[in-house]
């Protein structure tokens, strides 16, 4: 288990802290990386994510009141507390409709989750395109159904907690998320085909190709819910019925369809989606081949098409692959919805001192923040750390 140690004790602390009393147990579900894969989720496509050793921690308690109490140690200002008989998407607001919205999404399953003392710690950033709130909704889902005995398999775990984030809070993601946060074992990305629902285990060992997968933060904060991410997904719609199809998944082996689209920006939308498909694809095979360093074009070209096609993309991680790919980085791009968050470089481990310092270089250069650094590792999935 890569979690680091500690961070049990930390939430368990914080718990009491907030409670008065030790919790009965504390989960953890894991932020995720996308390797490649963006905005292919909710188009039925295919995504390559991988699970962080950092992540979100829950301790939780039942209570009988039927009561639903939460607090974070991340927004101490803004505890939450609710009767699970009145949740309803919209409340509450903020960080709360998370976990919130995982009890109402249980309980519309039919799952009979009842009251329960919550305390939240994590050690991953809010808007750094890591998911942080899919690992908020998964370290709830996983501590809730397993604190009242209930057998919910993984892949409806996932399910229902992508439902709370897409019903209760509203934001219109895909399944990605919450599907690595659960299912991704250590040292692997997580194939997953969003049409199917199938997953694989598709071996990522950085460390004996000599390699390392820097996450550069650019200090730009997103919020999915501002509905530029919705705009994109509305465009791929539209795109997928100009072309009379279900998906645009279903023109991914057929890509010239894309160029008869007589809207310019459909035509770009969907050019992204179905290349992007190809490249996870592509991404796959060369890993399985045991190539890793040769993924690195592939996620440049993930990058120049998110610029140009879906233009999700902002400047600081425009500067940050340029910088990245000038100073000895195999490939570099933007990772997560958009408009803010980090950048995920492949360098060889001998050259990863030089792409920080091009970065911090170029960003100094134009009077912007330091951005933040991260060495990724492909960690297991949400797991219970403490309590039997």
């Amino acid at each position: 288990m890569k979690v680091e140690s500690g961070v049990a004790e930390r939430a368990a602390g914080w718990f009491a802290e907030c409670f008065g009393a030790e919790p009965e147990g504390v989960w953890h579900a894991p932020g995720r990386v996308n390797l490649i894969g963006e905005h292919t989720d909710y188009n039925e496509g295919f995504v390559l994510p991988f699970a962080l050793g950092q992540g979100v921690r829950a301790a939780v308690s039942r209570r009988g009141d039927g009561v639903l109490e939460l607090r974070s140690r991340q927004v101490p200002g803004a505890p939450a507390t609710v009767e699970l008989g009145k949740l309803a998407p919209g409340s509450p607001a903020g960080w709360a409709a998370y976990p919130a919205g995982v009890a109402w999404a249980l309980r519309q399953a039919g799952y009979p989750v009842a009251g329960a003392s919550i305390a939240i710690d994590a050690d991953l950033e809010r808007g750094a395109a890591l998911s942080s709130s899919a690992a908020l909704e998964c370290a709830t889902a996983l501590a809730l159904t397993e604190l009242h005995g209930l057998s919910v398999p993984r892949p409806e775990l996932a399910a229902l907690a992508r439902r709370a984030e897409n019903e209760f809070v509203g934001v219109p993601s895909g399944i990605m998320d919450q599907s690595a946060s659960l299912l991704c074992r250590a040292g692997h990305a997580l194939l997953l085909d969003c049409r199917s629902g199938q997953t694989s285990d598709v071996p990522l060992d950085l460390a004996v190709a000599g390699l390392v997968l820097l996450v550069i933060d650019t200090g730009v904060r997103h919020a999915l819910s501002d509905g530029r991410y919705a705009a994109r997904r509305r465009a791929c719609e539209e795109a997928a019925r100009a072309l009379g199809v279900p998906s645009l998944r279903d023109v991914t082996d057929d890509p010239a369809r894309v160029e008869r689209l007589a809207d310019p920006v459909l035509r770009r939308r969907a050019r992204h989606v179905v290349t992007e498909n190809a490249r996870v694809l592509e991404v796959v095979a060369l890993l399985r081949a045991g190539e890793i360093a040769r993924c690195g074009p592939l996620l440049t070209a993930s990058h120049a098409s998110l610029r140009d096609d879906f233009e999700v993309s902002w400047p600081e991680a425009d500067v940050a692959v340029e910088a990245a790919t000038a100073d000895g980085a195999l490939g570099a791009r933007m990772t997560g919805g958009g408009f803010g968050g980090s950048v995920i470089a492949l360098t060889e481990t001998r050259r990863s001192a030089d792409v920080r310092a091009g970065v911090e270089v170029a960003y100094n250069r134009r009077g912007w923040g330091a951005p933040r650094f991260l060495e990724a590792l492909p960690s297991p999935g949400a797991l219970r750390l403490v309590g039997t």
